[in-house]
C-alpha cells in the first residue's frame, strides 16, 4: 500500500505562485505514474497534470497547460506541482494520486478511475 501525503496549499492572491509538494512511502516509488487532480467546492474532481515513471513525459489539463508544471524526484520519492499565475478558478483541494496502471517509463493517464492510491489532499484558495 502506497501512503501519500501532499504538503505547500495556502491562500493566495491571483497572480501567485505556490508550491505543491507529494511524498510517497514506497520503495519502488519509480514504478508509479503519478497525479494531481483538484477538487473545488459542489464541483467534480478533475484531472490537472501527471507524470511518467521516468518523469520524461508530462500531460496538463489545458485549463492549466502554461502555468503549471509538474515534476519527480525519483530518489526522493516526490513529485510536485509547480503553479504560477494562479486564478480564483484554481481554488479547490489538491490531491496526489499513483498507479501502477499502463506499462513503459512514459506512460502517462489523467484518468482518476485508473489511479489506485491517492492523498489527502492540500487545500489552495486563490483570491481576487
Amino acid at each position: 500500500q502506497v501512503q501519500l501525503v501532499e504538503s505547500g496549499g495556502g491562500l493566495v492572491q491571483a497572480g501567485d505562485s505556490l508550491r505543491l509538494s507529494c511524498e510517497a512511502s514506497t520503495r519502488t516509488f519509480s514504478t508509479y505514474v503519478m497525479g494531481w487532480f483538484r477538487q473545488a467546492p459542489g464541483k467534480e474532481r478533475e484531472f490537472v497534470a501527471a507524470i511518467s515513471r521516468s518523469g520524461g513525459n508530462t500531460y496538463y489539463a489545458d485549463s492549466v497547460k502554461g502555468r503549471f508544471t509538474i515534476s519527480r524526484d525519483n530518489a526522493k520519492n516526490t513529485v510536485a506541482l509547480q503553479l504560477n499565475s494562479l486564478k480564483p478558478e484554481d481554488t479547490g483541494l489538491y490531491y496526489c494520486a499513483a498507479t501502477l496502471y499502463g506499462s513503459g517509463s512514459n506512460f502517462v493517464t489523467s484518468v482518476s478511475t485508473r489511479y489506485a492510491h491517492w492523498g489527502q489532499g492540500t487545500q489552495v484558495t486563490v483570491s481576487s
